[in-house]
């Protein structure tokens, strides 16, 4: 039931009334507001509204606020009709107007939209009807708010009288509505609610997650004040303890502690700069409080700069024989990296204070790098330490981050050299040329001080902001493949390059250092297992096919694990000779094959040579005729260079078809196609020139290639053959596949030292100038 005054109030309002869109804000009945008028339509509105008695006008919230121009669609259809109690005029067309909330209206219809909105309306006056649930409903609310304000010291002491002073159920939600820090949307929900138990109810939910906001917020400031408290309090009082100590003439164990530091930096034989910097810090700890952060942060950059090896070395061994020999039993061949390593001996037994080489190791995986570095080590008595560069992209893991930044630490090489504890060890940088770089930094360009000799005896970490000296350092970088290394870095690398090993040395090295430590560790003995040469060399032909032998020691370690099995469970009954045939019986059918024969039996197909990162690769070229309309078609994943290397060889075909005993018009009405298998592969590169030649015209001719031969070369449209890189990966490629003559370009004779002799021997080289001349080499005598 209505209250009669309200219903007398509602009729003297008139249904049809102008609308002033209200933005980021709702006005609630009985609440006074302030707002500024500067829209076009609502300073007319103001204007003609001022110029009547006692205006009313009604208001509606926006449901966008970014709307500049609103029409009926952009606002809410329930509002609240206002009073204009008084209006300042701040500038041209800009009025500050303030409003006095009269009552709930919803729209019934727009009647129009200029020069303004207006519309026709229905007032919705409260329900005064009172029960048991509404004023409990009162009381909660009253209880809620007034818990709310006391924890809200910026509201004025009279806001809870203003609570108990409004008896109005109706009156209260819209109050307190009107002054809570709630959403526009969840305002407008309560401007909405007719009922009047559910408006309280919904204001109710809205002001207890007020007053829960409100006492986290408490607890918080509690706890900052009470831990500010603490640490000031603790401050005063180690301030006291420190003056009644200095009095007595004691001193604790942080005063002791910090006194270490003082006799570190006096034994440590610091250079001038580092002595200073660190007598700096050192008094600076001292007139800090351990509780202070900046306390820890001072105290680790003064241990970091103190535990550093400034002046302690190892003393290298300079008797030569000592050093080769050691060399050899550790590692196998490898003569130009043990001559290198000799060499430096030689000159530091001449001269104490020759600065440290640095070398880079360059070899396709498994061939010895990283196990070399701790073989030099070994060898010279110095200490080895490793770090690996491959993914790092950050340049701070070289340089080290500043002491700007929270947990800062120094680079990898300074932190390397105080773990080693001297200053001259062995430092292996592996995998240098899998460096990344992104926006944080180039590490390749952060090394180019480390690896320069006439700079790092002056190397500057971020971290230690002194210079360290490198110089006695001897550095050892390993790479796969040289050509990823920024030029710069590669400057100033002694490059020594590693090539593939061919069959006997991987029957030596798996005989003198695979068997023998992978028996071992596999707790067997000599009196166990036994692996007898034909063996061993039928797992490097049939079970790897590699440039190193980390497989190889792989399948080693599998046939001992399965001799392992039989020994721990009682089954063996003698010891187990491992021979040719035993093999299958550990490792199953053969994973590689002789393809050679099988795959040029019959004429157009050819066997090249090619390089990879991970060593040398025969490949097969195949070429095939059918009836077409004269085109080349290649397939096989091949890239531009490849392409082009294979028009050039149909080109010189077609202008030189009689000399070679073809039919001038022989692509009229055909089709050639070119493919090189294992399609997966992208390949690329102009070596593949004089193959490619071959095949085609092997196919042409019907003759078949000799199944024993490979060849390399680039080709030119004059049937010049042009030299390629990677001769001897080739070479060991081509022995590794059993081929017994290799053609190559004649300008790659200077190449011929650098294949290894036992390869040289077992391989009939040929060198050829001409591309016609490499054809009676490759093909088979007789047409079929």
């Amino acid at each position: 039931m209505s209250d009669p005054q309200d219903i007398e109030l509602v009729e003297e309002l008139p249904d049809k009334i102008p609308i002033l869109p209200l933005r980021n804000s709702v006005l609630f009945p009985g609440s006074i507001i302030p707002i500024d008028v500067g829209r076009r339509k609502s300073v007319r509105l103001v204007e003609e509204s001022i110029a009547q008695e006692r205006p009313i006008i009604g208001i509606l919230t926006q449901r966008e606020a970014r709307v500049d121009d609103p029409v009926p669609e952009d606002m809410y259809s329930v509002g609240c009709a206002a009073r204009i109690l008084k209006v300042i005029k701040l500038a041209k067309d800009n009025f500050s107007v303030i409003l006095q909330g009269v009552a709930r209206f919803k729209v019934r219809e727009f009647t129009g939209q200029e020069p303004y909105i207006s519309s026709h309306v229905e007032f919705v006056p409260d329900d005064k009807t009172t029960d048991v649930e509404l004023d409990a409903l009162v009381l909660n609310l009253r209880d809620v708010a007034k818990r709310v304000i006391k924890l809200m010291p910026e509201l004025p002491k009279e806001a809870s009288a203003l609570v108990d002073s409004v008896t109005d159920a109706g009156q209260l939600a819209d109050l307190l509505t009107s002054n809570l820090d709630v959403a526009v949307d969840e305002k407008q929900q309560v401007l909405e609610t007719y009922d009047l138990k559910a408006r309280l109810r919904l204001v109710l939910t809205y002001l207890t997650r007020q007053l829960e906001v409100l006492q986290v917020r408490e607890r918080i400031n509690s706890q900052v004040q009470e831990e500010m408290g603490r640490n000031q309090r603790e401050y005063v009082l180690r301030q006291q303890l420190k003056a009644i100590k200095e009095e007595l003439g004691e001193m604790d164990d942080a005063s002791s502690d910090i006194e270490e530091f003082r006799e570190k930096i006096e034994k440590g034989n610091m250079p001038e700069e580092a002595e200073k910097m660190a007598l700096k810090q050192y008094e600076r700890l001292k007139m800090m409080q351990p509780a202070s952060s900046e306390y820890t942060v001072t105290r680790t950059y003064l241990e970091w700069l103190t535990d550093l090896p400034w002046d302690v070395s190892t003393e290298d061994k300079i008797n030569i024989e000592d050093v080769r020999r050691i060399l050899d039993e550790d590692h196998y061949d490898l003569d130009k990296v043990k001559k290198r390593i000799l060499e430096y001996m030689a000159v530091r037994k001449l001269k104490a204070d020759k600065k440290g080489p640095i070398l880079c190791l360059v070899g396709p995986p498994g061939v010895g790098k990283t196990s070399l570095g701790r073989s030099i080590a070994r060898a010279i008595d110095r200490k080895f330490w490793r770090v690996s560069l491959g993914g790092v992209r950050d340049e701070a893991e070289i340089r080290g981050h500043r002491r700007t930044y929270v947990g800062s630490l120094p680079g990898r090489i300074i932190q390397g050299i105080k773990k080693v504890g001297v200053n001259n060890p062995v430092f292996m940088l592996d995998e240098i040329d899998k460096l990344g770089h992104d926006f944080r930094g180039d590490p390749a360009s952060a090394l180019l001080e480390v690896l320069d000799p006439e700079q790092n005896d002056s190397f500057s970490d971020h971290y230690l902001e002194v210079a360290f000296d490198l110089s006695k350092v001897m550095f050892i970088a390993t790479a796969n493949i040289i050509d990823t290394v920024p030029p710069a870095l590669r400057d100033r690398l002694e490059i020594i390059e590693l090539p593939g090993y061919t069959r006997k040395e991987k029957l030596n090295i798996a005989k003198q250092f695979l068997v023998p430590r992978q028996v071992e560790d596999h707790g067997l003995t000599d009196e166990d297992i036994q692996f007898t040469d034909d063996a061993i060399q039928e797992l490097i032909d049939s079970y790897t096919r590699e440039a190193g032998v980390r497989n190889c020691e792989r399948e080693v370690a599998n046939i001992c694990r399965g001799v392992a099995v039989k020994v721990a469970s009682g089954e063996a009954e003698a010891k187990a000779l491992i021979e040719k045939d035993s093999i299958k019986d550990f490792l199953g059918a053969p994973k590689f094959v002789p393809e050679v024969a099988e795959r040029t039996g019959e004429s157009g197909v050819a066997t090249g040579l090619a390089w990879t990162p991970v060593g040398g690769d025969i490949i097969f070229v195949e070429a095939s005729q059918m009836p077409g309309k004269g085109n080349l078609v290649m397939t096989g994943q091949l890239g531009d260079v490849m392409k082009e290397s294979a028009q050039a060889a149909l080109s010189f075909i077609r202008s030189r078809a009689e000399t070679f005993g073809i039919e001038p018009n022989f692509l009229e009405g055909r089709d050639i196609h070119l493919h090189i298998p294992a399609g997966a592969i992208p390949k690329d590169g102009p070596s593949a020139g004089i193959t490619m030649f071959s095949a085609m015209v092997s196919m042409l001719l019907g003759r078949k290639v000799r199944h024993d031969v490979a060849m390399t070369g680039e080709i030119t449209l004059r049937g010049s053959v042009l030299p390629v890189g990677g001769i001897k990966e080739k070479a060991l490629a081509a022995h590794r596949a059993g081929i017994t003559r290799v053609v190559m370009p004649e300008r790659n004779r200077k190449d011929l030292d650098d294949i290894p002799e036992e390869a040289r021997e077992d391989l009939e080289i040929i060198f050829v100038k001409r591309m016609e001349d490499a054809l009676s080499l490759v093909l088979e005598e007789t047409p079929p």
